[in-house]
């Protein structure tokens, strides 16, 4: 058809297309850029995690060593579509921001294991959303998605603030908001937003690993991080799959499938944009198999994560971004890339070097990133019609999603079930969006 001979390199102005292989040299350059795009994003869910759960240090390193292994794998499969399963674009995954809340929860009461395995389970949501892309669109629409978005934003950040005054350690001991920790978490915060403002883009790519390579800097001399308890740990860093078991509890595999299926309009959106960037397509029977094979593979991936002690991984919506800066859109790049995150995974002192990285340096990049995780939430509200059935449904989703974040006795006479799934901000107010959009009807 017409509409799908697309010539990327005449038509969008990239210097390699789609199935363009770059010479070794451009190829490694603009891996290493993705790379740099995403590093950050791969290793803080599994910091953050870990610290609210409190795990040693140990723990701490394999887990985050698992997430670049696992967001390599996942990354090859998105861009070599291996039969149905994958996109077949530059399409990057890690480790996902949206899932912390309830894997902390899934995790405060039931341990590694519950958390794998409920997202083990969730994740197969997201696998048959796949197969039923235009009737989901339907239920979960872009306001039901804005408003989910915003509160998974809106309820990281008290994560982030906690880290920023020293995180539970901080707590326990009667230094939290000590004018130490507080100023690390803004030095670091200074920093990404002066170099994110600067005109040169590579600076302003760098920005977070800038201010938390630099906060880190500032913590060691302050003797805030103690490399000796590393020294010890070498050699590879081999997956064991299922290292720490499976359980499987309702509560939380509710509240992560709630999760998923947003993830899976996100990822609609994302593989819409890449296949824009690329010169692919956005419409008609080979863009419709592209999209289902994308978000298949998001949950395929996903429950591969999980059998490696990994958190659900998401496609990484800011390496479109990255693929128009560099103008190099080969799929042949995502294979590099797939390779140098699977190489970091193997080594544990990466895990570990960055296990040791004090909280509010932490602390100073995800409060920043939470923050922009709630506006592009609400950037996603404002662009629908707001009309009275919206204003509505933005209400009550709003209440009920926040009144159980900052209230969460309001649910103390619940059944001990109940009380686990709806103690989550995100799952309260995306069920009552999804109900209110669907039960909500004005007269004309």
């Amino acid at each position: 058809m017409a509409t799908e001979q697309v010539s990327p390199t005449q038509d969008t102005g990239l210097i390699y297309g789609l199935n363009d292989r770059p010479p070794l040299r451009d190829t490694l350059f603009a891996a290493l850029q993705h790379l740099l795009a995403i590093f950050v994003a791969i290793i803080t869910p599994p910091l953050i995690i870990a610290g609210a759960l409190k795990l040693d240090l140990e723990t701490t390193g394999y887990l985050v060593s698992m997430a670049l292994f696992a967001s390599g794998i996942s990354t090859f499969i998105q861009c070599r579509r291996v039969g149905f399963i994958g996109c077949g674009l530059l399409c990057i995954q890690g480790t996902s921001f949206s899932f912390i809340g309830p894997i902390i929860s899934a995790g405060l009461t039931g341990g590694l294991s519950a958390i794998f395995g409920a997202c083990m389970v969730a994740s197969s949501v997201e696998m048959f959303i796949s197969r039923l892309l235009k009737y989901t669109r339907r239920i979960i629409t872009p306001l039901v998605s804005g408003i989910v978005v915003t509160l998974i934003g809106m309820s990281l950040i008290k994560v982030g603030i906690t880290a920023c005054g020293g995180g539970a350690t901080a707590q326990a001991d009667g230094t939290f908001g000590a004018l130490q920790h507080v100023g690390l978490a803004g030095l670091v915060l200074v920093l990404i937003i002066f170099f994110n403002r600067s005109s040169n883009r590579y600076l302003r790519m760098s920005s977070i690993v800038i201010g938390l390579a630099i906060g880190y800097i500032t913590a060691y001399f302050l003797g805030k991080v103690d490399f000796s308890s590393i020294q010890s740990y070498g050699g590879i860093n081999a997956p064991i799959p299922f290292r720490y078991g499976l359980s499987f509890p309702v509560s939380s595999i509710i509240a992560l499938a709630l999760i998923y299926l947003i993830t899976a309009i996100e990822a609609y959106g994302d593989i819409t944009a890449n296949s824009l960037i690329s010169g692919e397509p956005v419409e008609g029977e080979k863009f419709v198999r592209r999209a289902a094979g994308g978000i298949f593979a998001d949950g395929f991936n996903s429950m591969i994560a999980a059998c490696l002690n990994s958190f659900p991984n998401s496609i990484f919506a800011q390496n479109n971004g990255m693929i128009q800066l560099t103008g190099v859109a080969s799929r042949y790049v995502g294979y590099f890339i797939a390779g140098m995150l699977i190489l970091l995974g193997l080594f544990p002192a990466v895990g570990l070097v960055f296990s040791l990285m004090p909280e509010p340096v932490l602390g100073g990049a995800t409060l920043l990133m939470f923050g922009t995780v709630a506006a592009a939430g609400i950037r996603i509200i404002s662009a629908q019609h707001i009309d009275r059935k919206a204003t509505l449904i933005i209400a009550l989703s709003f209440s009920f999603g926040l009144s159980v974040e900052l209230v969460p006795d309001i649910l103390c006479q619940l059944p001990d079930t109940l009380r686990n799934i709806f103690s989550s901000g995100i799952t309260t107010g995306g069920i009552t969006a999804i109900l209110a959009n669907l039960l909500i009807h004005i007269k004309k």
